[in-house]
């Protein structure tokens, strides 16, 4: 078992997920999942090292796209970043765990996971300009190690502007790219969660 440090993060129970309606891949009805998976009452916090072998807990993660003039950021994952997993992938999603530090007064409601999205982006970017976001989709995939213990709560971000530089050595490669890039001749190249955002990019951009 890999050693975190003792690090806390933010989980939810399995059976809290299949209870809202399981399934796999990407779901744009946020409204029936997001809500309940942020409610105080359904999630805490627990151990990193034990959740990461424990498929019946779901990690919640946060997953932003950046979206600027038809364009989304994606960048390689270099082998300084957390999950060994995934490196030499590309992605879509800029996020990470929800820890402690990031508990707000409403304990462990919106504000709270809202704080983590914003620590989140600010350890691992830096954003020039002026932004809007949202929650577009949850993402679940059951197929993989990493996905089993894992559920995606997809924010895109609309930028005023294209100055964004990686803030860490784990963010390599950073570029926009169209739609028809990701969906075409880099799909392949993707992590699995960012195939599953690839599919759908036209329909949350509208």
């Amino acid at each position: 078992m890999k050693d975190y440090n003792g690090e806390q993060i933010l989980v939810v129970k399995r059976e809290l997920f299949d209870k809202l309606g399981e399934f796999q891949g990407i779901n744009t009805d946020v409204d029936s999942y997001h809500a309940a998976l942020l409610a105080p009452s359904n999630n805490f916090f627990t151990d990193r090292a034990a959740a990461e072998e424990d498929p019946t807990h779901k990690q919640i993660i946060p997953y932003a796209l950046f979206h600027y003039k038809g364009k989304f950021l994606n960048y390689a994952r270099g082998k300084s970043g957390g999950e060994a997993r995934l490196h030499a992938k590309r992605s879509l999603g800029i996020g990470g765990h929800i820890n402690p530090v990031d508990t707000r007064e409403d304990n462990l409601g919106m504000g709270t996971y809202m704080a983590g999205v914003e620590r989140e982006i600010l350890e691992e970017l830096n954003v020039k300009g002026s932004y809007t976001q949202k929650i577009v989709a949850i993402l679940n995939d059951d197929s993989n190690e990493v996905g089993k213990v894992h559920l995606g709560v997809v924010h895109l971000f609309e930028l005023n502007s294209d100055d964004v530089t990686p803030n860490e050595d784990a963010i390599a490669d950073l570029k926009f790219s169209s739609i028809e890039e990701l969906q075409g001749e880099m799909r392949d190249s993707l992590e699995s969660w960012s195939q599953f955002c690839a599919d759908i990019l036209e329909d949350i951009t509208e």
